[in-house]
């Protein structure tokens, strides 16, 4: 490649992130690279995933067949530290492993100290309540939280809130962060009944608590980020324009500018 085609290259580029005035354009493209880009990072990509359920597995189903809680715990962490050792010999990062192991470890404080094995979930159903509660407060004071993210990827680096500038961003950050909260919603409105059965004796639904965890994990993130593909990909944000550029003369929205309906 010649320094003049680099160049040439390098102007294009430019010219694509950004609008006639020198302001960052926020296209579908670059919101989802960065969607798609946290969601790996977050998930541990497939084998990540993997990591995360084999020891939730290992546990219900180790006390599902033993009902000793003890035995099922030590089989869980047993199981996470060998995933961790084989990510050692083959010289790759045990983030993942190392982090499922953290969640193995609080889930077991809470039921060492009651003695119930279904209070292994409860850390996991607080997390999820939350989350979501922060999360949705984010979106009530209008910093939504995947516009945190999205901001120092396509605004001013200099100023991380330059991204608030432009209603467009604002609301389709809001769309996206509803969308990374419904997981949570649905985990805690499908768990925490499932685990108020299993705690008080009303049923014995350990078994249908511990499979919904892994079920409702990441499924339910790779759901949110279809979801958020798809919201994306409608086109109904005009991300690329401020509020000042989609209205008309005296602050009136240009229907043919917005594809309105063409006189007969």
């Amino acid at each position: 490649m010649t320094e003049q085609y680099r160049a040439t290259e390098e102007s294009v580029l430019s010219e694509d992130r950004h609008s006639t005035d020198g302001t960052p354009r926020v296209t579908e493209d670059t919101v989802e690279a960065l969607v798609r880009s946290q969601l790996s990072k977050a998930l541990g990509g497939k084998r990540g995933m993997v990591e995360a359920a084999v020891p939730t597995l290992t546990f219900t189903i180790g006390y599902v067949v033993t009902t000793e809680l003890g035995r099922s715990i030590t089989a869980a962490v047993v199981v996470a530290l060998l995933l961790g050792l084989i990510r050692l010999v083959q010289r790759s990062s045990p983030q993942y492993v190392i982090t499922s192991l953290f969640g193995i470890g609080i889930a077991a404080l809470f039921a060492m100290r009651s003695g119930n094995a279904a209070d292994a979930f409860l850390p996991g159903i607080i997390y999820n309540a939350v989350y979501a509660v922060v999360l949705t407060g984010t979106i009530l004071i209008r910093w939504p939280a995947i516009g945190l993210m999205i901001g120092p990827f396509i605004g001013n680096k200099e100023d991380f809130t330059s991204w608030r500038t432009n209603p467009a961003v604002v609301t389709l950050a809001s769309r996206l962060t509803w969308l990374l909260i419904l997981p949570c919603v649905i985990r805690v409105l499908v768990q925490y009944p499932l685990w108020l059965a299993e705690h008080y004796e009303w049923a014995d639904t350990f078994a249908l608590l511990g499979f919904s965890k892994v079920a409702m994990g990441w499924p339910l993130q790779v759901a949110a980020f279809t979801g958020m593909v798809w919201v994306l990909a409608r086109g109904r944000t005009p991300l690329g324009r401020s509020s000042e550029d989609a209205d008309g003369p005296g602050g009136q929205e240009n229907p043919q500018e917005k594809g309105g309906p063409e006189a007969p």
